[in-house]
C-alpha cells in the first residue's frame, strides 16, 4: 500500500458521517431562530372588534358621561374629572402584600353619526379604556460607615433599609367582560335618571305654551285734585 502523504490529507475535503446531518441542521435551524427580534406586543393588534370598549346610547353626551360618571362612583372609583363629554377616575387594589395595582378610567362621551342619530334625535357613542399600572415593592439597604483613625473610614453591613413602591408594569385592560358589566351598569344610570340628571335641549320648532294666568285688568283713575 502506497504511503499518503501529509500535504494530501489535509487539502482532502473533510467528510462528515451521514448520521450527524440531522443533528447539524437542527444546530442551524437554532441559530437562525436565535437571529430573530423579540416579538412585538402589538403584532396581534388588528383592529377588527367595535364591541369592546364601545356601547350605543340612546341618550345625550351630557347624559351619558353623567350616567359613567355615577356608575364608576359607586364602584369605589375617585373620578379625577368629569365634564359633558369626558370622564376619568382612578381605583387603588392591593391583590398581594408587595403588589399595588390602580386602574384608570377614561371615558369620552360622542354624538353618534349616521342615520340612526338622525331618525331617533339622539344618540351617543361611549368609548371607555381602562389602563392598569402594577407597583412592585423593591428593597434596599444602606451600609454605615464609621471612621477610624488610623485606617480612615470602614463600611460596614448595617443600617437602615430602604422600601419604595416602584411601577413594574402597565397594561390597557382588554377583557370583554370587564367593559360589559361596566357598560351594562351605566345603562342602569341611564334608565333610573334623578332630578339632577342632565336634560336634553327642547326642539327648536316647539312654541312655549301660554301661560294658564288671566292677564290682569286694569281701569283708568281720575286724578285727585290738589289740597293745600
Amino acid at each position: 500500500m502506497p504511503p499518503t502523504s501529509s500535504a494530501a490529507f489535509f487539502s482532502s475535503p473533510a467528510r462528515v458521517p451521514a448520521f450527524l446531518f440531522p443533528s447539524l441542521l437542527s444546530v442551524l435551524v437554532l441559530t437562525g431562530c436565535g437571529t430573530l427580534g423579540p416579538r412585538q406586543a402589538y403584532e396581534p393588534e388588528d383592529f377588527d372588534s367595535t364591541t369592546t370598549h364601545t356601547r350605543n346610547y340612546a341618550a345625550s353626551e351630557a347624559q351619558t358621561c353623567e350616567a359613567a360618571r355615577r356608575a364608576l362612583l359607586s364602584q369605589g372609583y375617585m373620578v379625577t374629572a368629569a365634564n359633558a363629554d369626558l370622564v376619568t377616575a382612578r381605583k387603588s387594589f392591593q391583590p398581594a402584600a408587595e403588589t399595588h395595582v390602580e386602574v384608570e378610567f377614561r371615558v369620552v362621551c360622542a354624538r353618534e353619526l349616521g342615520a340612526g342619530s338622525a331618525s331617533s334625535g339622539r344618540s351617543t357613542v361611549a368609548f371607555a379604556t381602562a389602563l392598569q399600572d402594577r407597583y412592585g415593592l423593591k428593597k434596599g439597604s444602606n451600609s454605615a460607615s464609621l471612621g477610624v483613625g488610623a485606617i480612615g473610614s470602614l463600611s460596614l453591613p448595617f443600617g437602615g433599609s430602604n422600601e419604595a413602591m416602584v411601577k413594574v408594569a402597565s397594561e390597557t385592560l382588554s377583557d370583554e367582560r370587564f367593559y360589559d358589566r361596566f357598560f351594562t351598569l351605566v345603562e342602569r344610570f341611564l334608565q333610573g335618571g334623578g332630578p339632577d340628571m342632565p336634560s336634553d335641549a327642547a326642539p327648536a320648532d316647539e312654541a312655549p305654551k301660554p301661560s294658564a294666568r288671566p292677564a290682569a285688568t286694569t281701569f283708568p283713575v281720575s286724578p285727585s285734585p290738589n289740597r293745600g
